[in-house]
């Protein structure tokens, strides 16, 4: 992705808000390329979302504008509703940010549930095997 005007404070660096915002970008993108998205999630008839409920980001150096960017993304754990991921911005070689997320997989009544056996399917060959 490339940073733009918007995404900077008045030093022209990236507000530190905004990686929150990449990381995002990140996951979905990566559950689309994968073969399913949010808003087939939304579409089944057992509806199902998910809902960050831990975010931990390091920053490790600035990103300025126009700097083109680079999300990369692990999908590692599935456990019951909850879902580990590992996140790392760069730029170039550069590591910008790395960011450790767990996200729960919820109902649309905002109940956690397992997630649909599709999604399982479809990102199985990028979870890390289990210990």
């Amino acid at each position: 992705m490339r940073v733009y005007y918007e995404d900077t404070d008045f030093t022209g660096l990236v507000y530190h808000a905004n990686h929150v915002r990449y990381f995002e970008r990140g996951r979905s993108d990566f559950l689309r390329l994968a073969g399913i998205g949010h808003a087939e999630l939304l579409d089944r008839e057992d509806p199902a979302a998910f809902v960050v409920t831990r975010l931990v980001i390091d920053y490790k150096k600035p990103a300025r504008i126009d700097d083109a960017l680079l999300v990369r993304t692990t999908y590692d754990v599935f456990r019951g509703a909850r879902l580990e991921v590992t996140q790392t911005i760069l730029r170039g070689e550069d590591v910008i940010a790395t960011a450790d997320v767990h996200a729960g997989c919820i109902a649309l009544t905002g109940r956690p549930r397992r997630p649909p056996s599709v999604l399982i399917e479809k990102l199985a060959g990028f979870l890390k095997p289990a210990p």
